[in-house]
């Protein structure tokens, strides 16, 4: 089985600030870090690895300093790994970047049939989930998105079976071959790297491929290829706090004060007098 996983490196969000009077992202000293849900799918394809055999490929399109997250990837247990790094990729939206993601996997299933594409549900600095499925609706893949478990895996029937959120609960669904998943964060929980593979990591070769190396349109990637675009960053509005009332010395009181303050709410009273007349 040969399984690709899509990975990006971002911002560590929880560092990022937003600077008031451009709007837009602070992103000097903000450390850089794997995307979380990127580390999850590439713990559930080298599970997959090691349960059905095969290779796992990790793919990363970014600048060059992406690469220290591929061989994070390498250190995980990935065979392969391979940047896509090229001035023409700067500013792709979602559209552009599946598009390149997929003329890659077009390139790295020439060399051998792709199986299974595994890709973290969103990217935490853009949370649109939007690459994954774009990548399997250019490849004509099947496509599960959500997926929380791999429930199973037939190669000779060309089979995958998932179980995956939907609303208000969970679908198991089986489909053929070959698919791409897209995966929660409780999918797996990723492994501490041994010793030998950090080694090996720090090593290997990391393979970089251009917008040449993969075939592609110029027309179709990076800002060119990019009909959306960011317009604005801004962060939400400070909220007034509420009134505070200490139960410490009288909690019945305190009580009785957050009642009337909550009556005092017209959207309050009218929703509470909607539910006793229900």
């Amino acid at each position: 089985m040969h399984c690709v996983c899509c990975i990006k490196q971002v911002p560590n969000t929880a560092d990022v600030k937003i600077d008031p009077d451009t709007n837009t992202l602070i992103r000097s000293g903000v450390e850089s870090i794997s995307n979380p849900f990127d580390i999850v799918a590439l713990e559930t394809a080298v599970r997959l690895k090691d349960q059905y055999g095969g290779k796992v490929t990790v793919i990363s399109m970014g600048p060059p300093q992406a690469e220290s997250c591929l061989r994070e990837a390498l250190s995980m247990g990935a065979d392969e790994v391979i940047l896509l790094s090229d001035r023409a990729f700067a500013g792709a939206d979602t559209l552009a970047t599946s598009y390149t993601l997929a003329k890659a996997i077009e390139q790295v299933h020439r060399r051998r049939p792709v199986d299974l594409i595994v890709c973290g549900k969103q990217a935490i600095d853009g949370d649109t989930a939007q690459t994954g499925p774009g990548i399997a609706t250019r490849l004509g893949y099947t496509q599960f998105t959500y997926v929380v478990e791999v429930q199973g895996l037939d190669e000779a029937k060309g089979e995958i079976q998932v179980k995956r959120k939907v609303e208000g609960g969970f679908e198991i669904i089986r489909g053929p071959l070959p698919a791409l998943l897209t995966v929660e964060l409780e999918a797996a929980k990723p492994r501490r790297a041994p010793l030998p593979l950090l080694i090996h990591s720090l090593r290997a070769k990391v393979a970089v491929w251009d917008a040449q190396a993969i075939g592609a349109d110029p027309a179709m990637i990076g800002l060119k290829g990019s009909p959306t675009w960011v317009k604005r960053i801004f962060g939400p509005p400070a909220k007034e706090g509420g009134p505070a009332f200490d139960a410490q010395k009288d909690p019945r009181h305190a009580v009785a004060q957050g009642l009337d303050a909550l009556m005092a709410d017209e959207r309050f009273a009218q929703q509470l007098l909607k539910g006793w007349k229900q």
